[in-house]
């Protein structure tokens, strides 16, 4: 008489991104991923058609193999943190049958309103009331629109009795929840939340007028949010669900494989990562001219993060600008053709003189700092000499913000690259490899949706 093996089981991660939504499988014992999807949400805009991005979730996670889905054991939901949406509690979707199974689909709710609205402007930032927070408020972030509308257009929040991000709402949804769970990762980013005490800021938030009544309740990230309360495209009914994670700190956690690893992405902009002490508590309120901030991570732990808007998108513009004056000259030569010739020709010189701080686009410390050029002389103004300067003043400027000597006080051994911009181009890896001194080890995926099943894998 033959044993029969157990079936293998897997967890389902779910990534909303405000251009395209991901779901893999990865199969529980190996950690491997067997199956992935992606779909482009078709919303375009800061305000976008919640039913769209519920739509491209549906394809995702129809596309998947249905024997597999049987045999989810827990879902994990990622996604942009500082965005916000609204909806009734009992009638923000509607579920229904069809040859697929149970599905939902929105019902009383609003458009989601990303992470890139501009509507709160410094002057308005200015005139709301200080968070206790140690994180900055900025637009976008959740509490900051829903006190625009508060004082903009108040009509606009009467028929709503819950707010979440587009990943919250999901959750919410999956699990029948009255009421919106929200982790610490999202709280923090929607401001007017304190880490320390894991609490919004309810005293200051009222006193202002503002809405409390749809704030979400907040638990710890990593956090069972509930159960399926139907089936789900073959999903068993009264699966584990978690709260919903940063998008950013399920990328980090998808690739971060030892505590002493430091994550540098450079893809459009750049980020360079590490995880603190458990003992480690933010400062009590925010510096607005620090270039670090401090997200919370997982298990009470806090990432040290340097993000920086200046990445990949500096050598796209530089070679936009190569291909404009090749135009103005009456020629004309394609973007990749001149992308893959000014990294050659810096392949062909080892250093330059000529020195590029590279902040084209500013910084958030720092915005009025934007980009020069100097020492330049005769000998360095060949194409591979600019190029290979551009690529080292976009490491240093990363750099000035979070140093090498930093990372190694904090016990950080090694650094993972990742990300488009730095996968393509030998340049700015060698310069990475000059400007910190630590070993980079190259070739790990950052993957929102990965890491939100990772994370679920790993709860006990």
């Amino acid at each position: 008489m033959s044993l029969r093996a157990p079936s293998p089981r897997y967890v389902l991660g779910l990534d909303l991104g405000t251009s395209s939504v991901k779901a893999v499988l990865l199969e529980a014992e190996s950690r491997a991923v067997v199956n992935s999807q992606i779909q482009e949400t078709r919303a375009e805009g800061r305000e976008q058609d919640v039913g769209r991005i519920v739509s491209a979730l549906h394809r995702c996670v129809a596309a998947l193999p249905r024997e597999r889905l049987h045999r989810v054991e827990r879902i994990g939901v990622s996604g942009q943190m500082h965005g916000v949406m609204l909806w009734k509690s009992k009638e923000g979707c509607i579920w229904q049958t069809t040859e697929a199974g149970f599905t939902f689909q929105p019902g009383e709710t609003s458009h989601l309103v990303t992470w890139q609205d501009g509507r709160c402007s410094h002057e308005f930032l200015a005139s709301l009331a200080q968070p206790d927070s140690h994180l900055n408020l900025a637009t976008g972030f959740g509490c900051a629109t829903l006190f625009w509308y508060m004082r903009n257009r108040p009509q606009f929040l009467k028929p709503y009795s819950a707010a979440g991000t587009i990943h919250d709402y999901v959750v919410a949804v999956l699990c029948g929840l009255k009421r919106p769970l929200m982790s610490v990762q999202n709280a923090a980013s929607w401001g007017y939340f304190n880490t320390r005490c894991g609490t919004w800021n309810l005293k200051i938030l009222r006193d202002s007028g503002f809405p409390t009544c749809l704030l979400p309740a907040v638990v710890e990230s990593g956090a069972i949010a509930g159960k399926t309360a139907h089936e789900w495209y073959g999903v068993p009914e009264g699966t584990e669900v978690g709260v919903a994670l940063g998008d950013f700190q399920c990328s980090v956690y998808s690739c971060m494989t030892e505590k002493t690893d430091a994550v540098l992405n450079i893809g459009t902009s750049a980020q360079l990562t590490f995880a603190l002490t458990p003992a480690f508590r933010p400062p009590v309120s925010p510096n607005p001219a620090a270039s670090v901030a401090y997200y919370p991570y997982l298990d009470g732990m806090y990432l040290a993060v340097a993000a920086a808007l200046n990445g990949g998108n500096v050598l796209s513009s530089f070679v936009g600008m190569l291909k404009q004056w090749i135009q103005e000259l009456g020629l004309e030569v394609p973007e990749s053709t001149i992308y893959s010739r000014s990294i050659n020709a810096a392949l062909n010189v080892a250093r330059s003189d000529l020195a590029v701080q590279a902040t084209i686009f500013g910084e958030r410390h720092s915005p009025g700092q934007l980009a020069s050029v100097t020492d330049i002389s005769p000998s360095n103004l060949s194409l591979g000499h600019v190029t290979r300067a551009l690529c080292r003043g976009i490491v240093e400027n990363l750099h000035s913000m979070l140093p090498c000597q930093r990372l190694i006080e904090s016990g950080v051994r090694r650094i993972i690259g990742s990300g488009n911009a730095l996968s393509r181009n030998e340049v700015l890896r060698q310069e990475v490899e000059k400007v910190f001194t630590l070993p980079v080890v190259y070739g790990k995926t950052v993957d929102s949706a990965v890491g939100v099943a990772m994370v679920m894998l790993d709860r006990k």
